[in-house]
């Protein structure tokens, strides 16, 4: 009887606390919501009080009434730049974690391959897109490998210093057991390098979107890139503002999906990682 009633109050309890979280998360979520709102208004406001040209500024409404009236437009480019991202998203952070294990188990190759990575991160992105249109072709190749490359440093770096980040105590510890390198690798340094794994993918999740455009511009004639330069060529700033706005919404969905991920997977994290 008395279990029974201790189950009963904490299910009262459980749910007498689910209003709260309710209203504690909208409380969070209610200032960012409230400063959007007053922007859009100011952004209306500005564009009807001082009568600016449509083809220089569009109101939002204006941007909305484009989702309405070529959404099917929008769509169709949004799923191949969609694909490229993650596509580049896997490749690249795949290619990062790799290398990162070698560089640890390797100083020989840290220090052979890392300077070379940092100088292929010290190009700007804009520069090779070109050199890998002729290399790739003007498909999906280029874009992809774009994307990659825009999203792979920051995951290196960080991977290698997560790896890097075990205690000496702890690995004197796994000596002490005669743990092989794999064991130590698969039960010590990959534990601790997960913080700073998903600080590079919530980095890697956005840049990667950036990639993919970037990649596009380079003589493609679909994805949210090339709708970019045709809607800004031809001054249709409505469909242009409308484009930039749906890739910016597919970079914040894809690091909002990251960050979820993360805080199912790790249940704590340092203070030095962000």
């Amino acid at each position: 009887m008395k279990a029974g009633q201790l189950a009963g109050r904490g299910a009262a309890a459980g749910t007498a606390a689910d209003p709260g979280r309710r209203a504690g998360n909208w409380r969070h979520r209610a200032p960012a919501i409230v400063a959007a709102v007053c922007l859009l208004l100011s952004w209306q406001i500005i564009v009807d009080g001082f009568g600016i040209p449509t083809y220089i500024a569009p109101s939002p409404v204006e941007v909305l009434q484009v989702f309405a009236k070529e959404g099917e437009i929008l769509w169709i480019n949004f799923w191949p730049t969609l694909m490229e991202a993650a596509a580049g998203f896997a490749l690249g952070n795949s290619i990062a974690v790799l290398l990162a294990v070698w560089f640890v188990h390797s100083q020989l190759a840290e220090r052979a391959f890392y300077p070379i990575a940092v100088f292929v991160n010290t190009i700007p992105i804009i520069a090779i897109a070109p050199i890998l249109v002729l290399m790739l072709g003007n498909g999906y190749a280029p874009k992809i490998v774009i994307a990659a490359l825009i999203c792979f440093f920051p995951t290196l770096v960080n991977m290698v210093r997560g790896l890097k980040s075990v205690s000496p105590q702890m690995l004197e510890l796994m000596r002490v057991l005669s743990a092989s390198d794999a064991e130590v690798l698969w039960k010590i340094r990959l534990q601790s390098s997960l913080p700073f794994l998903f600080a590079a993918l919530k980095i890697a999740s956005t840049t990667c979107v950036i990639g993919a455009i970037v990649g596009e511009w380079i003589g493609s004639n679909y994805g949210l890139g090339s709708l970019i330069i045709e809607a800004t060529y031809n001054f249709r700033a409505p469909l242009l503002y409308a484009t930039v706005i749906l890739g910016a919404g597919m970079a914040v969905a894809a690091f909002t999906a990251t960050t979820i991920i993360e805080r199912r997977v790790l249940k704590w994290k340092p203070g030095n990682v962000i």
